[in-house]
């Protein structure tokens, strides 16, 4: 048996918890300072985990390997299982020419870019995110809006900041999914609370969006439409991960924002169009040039050279046809993303969910590990709950393939799309196996136990620091998994040591994170080579830098007040 200690370096906490903090100091001076990629990036943090564990932590050495082969699991099955079938079914997509239906029938809706920056980067960028995540939905809106006349430059940067409301849902609830999986707490506390945060943050985006592109005057023009986007967006998030099912948030609160949209705009229009801003033959030229460019190298990122080349080809003749499709083609178009609310909602069907837990769920001890914490108590995170038939993953393949026999999609060429699915993954692959091993090492070990105790030290200031620290992880790791996987037990313990709500300061890392995300250096490189703008992720930063930091901040205020008796109400 191996007992975890607190201050094992000197017999000094403070000591200590600066030893403990190397592997990620390491991690992010890698990505941050020496731009080095990704997968090297974790592979290096997860070695030294590894040596600090094992000498300073005093850790048996198998129970060590033990621990980074348990997170590797885990980022194999279940975050992998998910992102990779997701993937797979926006590929299947991308495959069709049902995808550029879908995309003529959101331009056919309006021609005023302001309507378009809501309707293509914060409702299908949301839908995108939903599904494939990993940069795709940053490079294809961004291609999107410029073939609809939006210059290069607004377009990438109205991408990336509508990529925020829905990123803490991202990937069938990826995120929300690793923070259970590294705290333990319930998965639908997690997701009830997440939900309480991000629909205010919802609420702005489609605002400042109509601000970008035409200032004032645009949100003075259309925030009648703005608000109704991001009052149904943040209502649909809050009901679907607080009564639904987590996995289901972003599609539905994506869709739900189309419809009402739509009917506002049936009732309603602005007074003023501002239409294109530069030749259409310009914005497919720019659009191509961006495509081919492909998205930089490393974890995290590998989404983006698809979602490019798809984004390009799909837009080729966007606007020389923006006819709106026939009803039955506007179906087949959003097919894959109607099955995939089926699946799930029959799958939270009591009789179904109880049947699909009694035969396709094993719970067992991860061999090679037995760890009590310094108080002499098993640590929860040795035992595994494999849910292999109503795993998110397993839902989303069984979509998938009701998916291929509806586009008539043959064996073979859905293996080929899968297989290269997971080729275009590949370093993602490395990378989140990595970060999760190093996130088990760190936590089993109690490393992550000795940071969070030094953390406690701060007291109730900690309600403040917690979401700068999710920010932090997001910016620099590119990923709301990644940054959950980094800092959620580290955020639960020194919550527990300061008398706050564990669940509200885990919570508050996936939700204060996701506005770190438009700062990413994988992201901004996504967005750049997205619009042919190779070498620009230095502008975008600068242009983005404001609203980062205000819209951090104000979630602050709302996560301090919710840690207080003003808004306590609303912690689950």
């Amino acid at each position: 048996m191996f007992q975890q200690i607190l201050d094992p370096i000197a017999g000094s906490l403070v000591i200590s918890a600066l030893c403990a903090a190397l592997p990620l100091v390491l991690l992010f001076v890698l990505l941050g300072v020496f731009k080095v990629r990704a997968p090297i990036a974790a592979l290096a943090g997860l070695a030294l985990s590894l040596v600090l564990a094992v000498v300073g932590w005093q850790m048996p050495v198998n129970q060590a390997l033990s621990a980074t082969a348990a997170g590797m699991f885990y980022g194999l099955f279940p975050i992998l299982w998910i992102l990779v079938n997701a993937l797979w079914i926006y590929r299947l997509t991308v495959a069709t020419p049902w995808f550029e239906v879908l995309g003529r029938t959101i331009r056919s809706i309006s021609n005023d870019l302001r309507i378009l920056s809501i309707l293509i980067a914060f409702c299908f960028g949301a839908l995108l995110e939903s599904l494939a995540g990993f940069g795709a939905p940053v490079a294809i809106s961004a291609a999107m809006l410029m073939a609809a006349g939006m210059k290069p430059l607004k377009s990438a940067v109205v991408s990336l900041l509508a990529n925020t409301a829905p990123v803490a849902f991202g990937a069938m609830a990826a995120p929300i999914i690793a923070l259970n999986g590294v705290t333990g707490l319930p998965l639908h506390d997690l997701s009830s609370m997440a939900g309480r945060q991000t629909p205010f943050i919802a609420l702005l985006v489609p605002l400042l969006l109509v601000f970008i592109v035409d200032g004032r005057r645009g949100v003075r023009q259309t925030w009648p439409v703005a608000l109704v986007a991001g009052v149904a967006f943040g209502a649909a998030q809050f009901v679907t991960s607080n009564y639904f099912a987590v996995e289901l948030t972003d599609v539905v609160a994506a869709v739900v924002t189309v419809a009402a949209v739509l009917l506002m705009l049936k009732v309603w229009q602005p007074k003023e169009i501002v239409g294109m801003e530069q030749a259409p033959e310009d914005a497919r030229v720019a659009v191509a040039s961006g495509s081919r460019s492909g998205g930089p190298a490393g974890g995290g990122t590998s989404g983006s050279a698809g979602a490019g080349n798809a984004a390009a080809g799909n837009t080729s003749g966007a606007t020389a046809d923006d006819a709106r499709p026939a009803p039955r083609q506007i179906w087949m178009a959003i097919a894959p993303y109607l099955i995939i609310i089926a699946v799930f909602s029959v799958a939270q069907l009591p009789s179904v969910k109880t049947w699909l837990g009694q035969v396709g769920s094993v719970t067992f001890a991860w061999p090679g590990l037995d760890i009590t914490d310094a108080a002499g108590k098993p640590v929860a995170a040795t035992k595994f709950k494999l849910d292999h038939l109503k795993a998110t993953g397993t839902l989303l393949l069984f979509s998938g393939l009701l998916t291929m026999a509806l586009y008539k999609v043959s064996a073979s060429q859905g293996l080929r799309i899968y297989r290269d699915t997971i080729v275009q993954l590949r370093w993602t692959i490395v990378t989140v196996t990595a970060v999760l091993g190093l996130s088990f090492v760190m936590n089993l070990s109690g490393q992550t136990t000795t940071l969070g105790f030094a953390l406690a030290s701060a007291g109730g200031f900690f309600a403040i620091l917690s979401p700068l620290i999710g920010w932090i992880g997001v910016a620099l790791t590119g990923s709301d998994t990644s940054s959950n996987s980094l800092f959620g037990q580290m955020q639960a313990t020194a919550a527990e040591q300061t008398g706050l709500s564990p669940v509200l300061m885990a919570a508050s890392n996936s939700s204060a994170g996701v506005m770190g995300k438009m700062l990413s250096v994988q992201n901004l490189a996504v967005a750049a080579a997205a619009v042919g703008l190779d070498g620009a992720e230095g502008t975008l930063f600068r242009k983005l830098i404001g609203w980062s930091l205000g819209l951090l901040a104000l979630i602050t205020v709302l996560i301090f007040l919710q840690s207080t008796p003003v808004l306590a109400w609303m912690v689950p």
